[in-house]
């Protein structure tokens, strides 16, 4: 796909959260909290970054591959798989109602366009993705395969066993990312589960660790080409990114309790009111 422009990146970032809340709202039900604080990393991925075709083929041969290991942010990808045209804008009506394939967390046997992998037993993702990874690798195809992971997901052992095989095995084509907002489920990650330093901890498992801002387009996609340069070289590579849970709709900024609550009809007016609509509502 070409690449938008920033001012297009950030109307198309506008509606998606606008997708989001209504989504959510619809079927009262979902997870908009972390959903939104991710809009700008997906919004550039499949804008700006990604080499991927909306026709969609499995093996994505010379295309750019993403995975989503946090699967309950499913909102986002939805929205934005549908923006970037996959499916139908209109099918997000259908988010989470019976018999739908926009399913609370992505799975594959809908045959939705854009999904690989089933997604949301955390802690999975990352081993998925180091596979795609290294079977790019093998197949001498020089595109990325990236990865989205939550903050929380890292008190999961099996991304520490899939840390250590992909520094290893040298998986220099793979750029994972952190959704790095500091809260989880039942309240913030370091009451939780307290991961200390993040970064030293990756770096101790033979990564290269970035960091960047992650709720400005600019600063994601400045992150995002540094992160590129830095592949390739015999270390996989990590991204911290800073976000804030609930980002751009001002009452669920920041709170763990947004992270899979649906919004009320006069919730929903409200959050509808901060997100002007960009190009039109489904």
């Amino acid at each position: 796909m070409s690449q938008a422009d920033i001012p297009q990146l950030k109307k198309l970032s506008t509606q998606i959260r606008r997708d989001i809340v209504r989504m959510v709202h619809a079927c009262q039900s979902g997870h908009p909290g972390g959903s939104l604080g991710c809009v700008e990393y997906f919004v550039a991925l499949y804008f700006h970054f990604m080499k991927h075709n909306p026709s969609f083929e499995m093996d994505a041969k010379g295309e750019d591959l993403f995975f989503l290991s946090n699967g309950h942010i499913s909102p986002v990808w939805y929205a934005t798989l549908s923006r970037a045209g996959y499916f139908p804008v209109k099918e997000l009506s259908t988010f989470r109602f019976l018999n739908t394939r926009l399913q609370g967390h992505p799975a594959t046997h809908e045959h939705l366009p854009g999904i690989r992998v089933a997604s949301g037993s955390l802690g999975q993702g990352l081993s998925v993705a180091i596979g795609a990874a290294q079977t790019k690798k093998l197949n001498a195809d020089d595109r990325f395969v990236y990865v989205l992971m939550g903050d929380g997901e890292q008190q999961e052992g099996q991304i520490w066993e899939a840390a250590m095989y992909a520094a290893h095995h040298k998986i220099d084509n793979l750029i994972a990312t952190i959704d790095y907002n500091g809260q989880q489920i039942d309240g913030s990650v370091k009451d939780v589960m307290n991961l200390f330093d993040l970064k030293a901890k990756w770096e101790a498992f033979g990564w290269i660790v970035n960091e960047f801002e992650g709720n400005k387009i600019e600063a994601v996609i400045a992150g995002i080409e540094k992160a590129q340069s830095l592949a390739k070289q015999g270390k996989p590579v990590l991204n911290l990114m800073k976000t804030e849970m609930g980002f751009g709709v001002d009452y669920m900024m920041g709170s763990h309790k947004w992270h899979g609550v649906a919004p009320n009809d006069e919730e929903l007016k409200k959050a509808l009111a901060q997100l002007e609509e960009t190009l039109g509502d489904y």
